[in-house]
């Protein structure tokens, strides 16, 4: 065999046994994610007996991948933790139909519970997020990122499963919204998309601390807003305009809105504008 290769080989073979490995492969999660939605929101009503036969069978799958990623651990261990999480799943699902319904509630384009379900990716990621940030309490492992790295793939929200967010909880088309790791969320919050919610700044010596925003209850935040900063509170019933960029605490009831006006012109009168110059 061509030496350059085997030299690589036993390159790969040595930083393989120091954890230099995916782990687990993110299909099995995947399928598991999508084997819950179906039992939690099916195609056509099932009757109890079919549900908490779905629901045992998702279980001893979810007991698989812990035990998989968790090599370390025992198969008991991970049967607690799947103890305890499909004990919340019943908080998880009052919580899913809430934020559904909020959103059937303020969202004039909105007409159905099964649209909201079928075809809203700002529901779908809330969705995954809230069962990632579930598990994300009962261990630590692989598992709780893999689902929300999932649904940033499918839907362009990046939700940090350590996030807290309350119920209901609103996002609007949603693509590129970022909420960071120790983002804090309260309760009737809606955001457009493009939202960031992030730190003021990226060290890793700052990793205990908090980094994100706190945003208060029944607050809006509007396209392309970027709040920054662990000290930064966005006090109740506020509204943040769209692209504006804010790094310090709000009041309640403020409104933050850009000051820039828009210029209008006549594009019959002005000939020479190039409005494309960088």
């Amino acid at each position: 065999m061509n030496t350059s290769i085997t030299d690589f080989a036993n390159i790969l073979h040595q930083n393989q046994q120091e954890k230099w490995i995916r782990a687990i492969d993110s299909s099995k999660i995947i399928s598991w994610l999508d084997d819950l939605f179906r039992i939690i929101f099916p195609e056509k009503a099932l009757d109890s007996v079919q549900i908490e036969l779905l629901l045992e069978q998702n279980k001893t799958r979810f007991i698989a991948i812990l035990t998989e990623i968790n090599k370390d651990e025992t198969t008991s261990k991970s049967r607690a933790v799947a103890d305890s999480f499909y004990v919340q799943l019943p908080t998880l699902y009052s919580s899913m139909q809430q934020d559904a319904q909020a959103i059937l509630d303020t969202d004039p384009a909105a007409d159905c519970i099964q649209e909201i379900i079928n075809s809203y990716p700002g529901f779908f990621a809330i969705e995954v997020y809230r069962i990632a940030n579930a598990i994300s309490t009962l261990t630590n492992c692989l598992l709780p990122r893999i689902l929300t790295e999932y649904a940033h793939s499918k839907t362009g929200i990046d939700i940090h499963p350590k996030a807290t967010i309350g119920v209901p909880f609103i996002i609007d088309h949603g693509t590129g919204i970022v909420i960071g790791e120790t983002t804090t969320i309260g309760k009737h919050v809606s955001i457009y998309q493009g939202v960031t919610l992030g730190a003021l700044q990226v060290e890793k010596s700052m990793q205990e601390k908090k980094r994100h925003p706190t945003v208060e209850d029944h607050v809006i935040i509007y396209a392309n807003a970027t709040i920054l900063g662990g000290s930064t509170i966005i006090g109740n019933h506020s509204i943040i305009g769209g692209n504006t960029f804010v790094t310090k605490s709000l009041n309640p009831y403020s409104f933050v809105m850009q000051s820039n006006k828009n210029t209008i012109l006549n594009q019959k009168e002005i000939k020479e504008i190039n409005f494309f110059s960088i």
